[in-house]
């Protein structure tokens, strides 16, 4: 039976492979976080690598705290640019494929249209550098599958939809902004995803394509349109307010356009993707 290791795995695409699990049979699964496995130790990594020899290893664990990150750019190089290294090293070492999860922060937002794989890179803070740095540390060890995600959100965790939920029940009011666009991606959506990489690769080892992928879901919205969404479809009544991020003051600069061409990962793994409303209002149906 092949094994799986899931580092990171209390965030939230690690939970949401948690529950993808128990229904995916034929693997046997170990999840580990901070507490039980820690990747930015080398020596941790290979003992535990070498104890339990898993067949595929999916890094999920990074440093998220996006305007934190500006304040410790030390802890999140640690684990955000560091650790995948170590990780890849060690997978290469025991002979276990890697899929490793990134961002759409490498990229500066100044496309008007979405960015492909093979794009220039820039990111424009600290955690954006240290995912791209997280990229090239891995590719440096090991023939991996790196995927690209954006706006990740889960039934799990914190994050925006959970928190627009929460304040449009206590306020009457509140203020998005309106010029970042980007695509929302359902973390259950992108753990099927890996999972069927690593379900079709157990079968037919040719269906393993190393590389870099972006997958976030279907279309296209700001920031301002996906908060309107959320009230929406959790029947919330709240009035939300469309601010430019120059009001919208944060230590860390976002991209105002990071949205994702999937055309790659959708034709070499022969997935189709749902459109983020339509994986939103699932999440949405868990959450209240």
């Amino acid at each position: 039976m092949n094994r799986i290791l899931i580092t990171g795995a209390n965030g939230q695409l690690g939970s949401e492979l948690k529950v993808l699990s128990e229904e995916m049979t034929g693997f046997e699964y170990c999840f580990t976080d901070y507490d039980t496995l820690d990747i930015t130790d080398q020596v941790a990594m290979r003992t535990f690598m070498q104890d339990r020899r898993p067949d595929f290893v999916v890094n999920c664990a990074a440093y998220t705290a996006v305007d934190k990150a500006e304040e410790e750019p030390e802890s999140c190089f640690r684990l955000n640019g560091k650790a995948p290294g170590i990780v890849a090293a060690a997978c290469q070492e025991y002979g276990a494929k890697l899929i490793h999860i990134s961002t759409d922060y490498v990229f500066d937002g100044t496309s008007c249209i979405p960015y492909n794989e093979d794009q220039p890179v820039k990111p424009l803070g600290v955690y954006g550098a240290s995912k791209r740095e997280g990229e090239v540390q891995v590719f440096a060890h090991s023939d991996a599958i790196v995927i690209r995600t954006s706006w990740l959100y889960s039934s799990f965790g914190s994050n925006f939809v959970k928190t627009m939920i929460r304040l449009g029940r206590e306020r009457n009011q509140v203020n998005v902004v309106f010029d970042q666009t980007g695509t929302p991606t359902y973390a259950a959506d992108l753990a099927a995803v890996i999972l069927k990489i690593i379900s079709r690769s157990t079968a037919d080892p040719d269906c393993w394509k190393p590389g870099i992928y972006h997958y976030s879901n279907e279309g296209v919205c700001s920031w301002y349109d996906f908060a309107l969404a959320v009230h929406r479809l959790a029947g919330i009544q709240c009035h939300v307010s469309p601010v430019e991020s120059a009001d919208f003051q944060t230590k860390a600069i976002r991209p105002c356009f990071s949205v994702l061409n999937k055309a790659k990962i959708k034709k070499t793994f022969y997935i189709s993707i749902p459109h983020w409303e339509e994986s939103l209002e699932k999440c949405i149906r868990l959450l209240t």
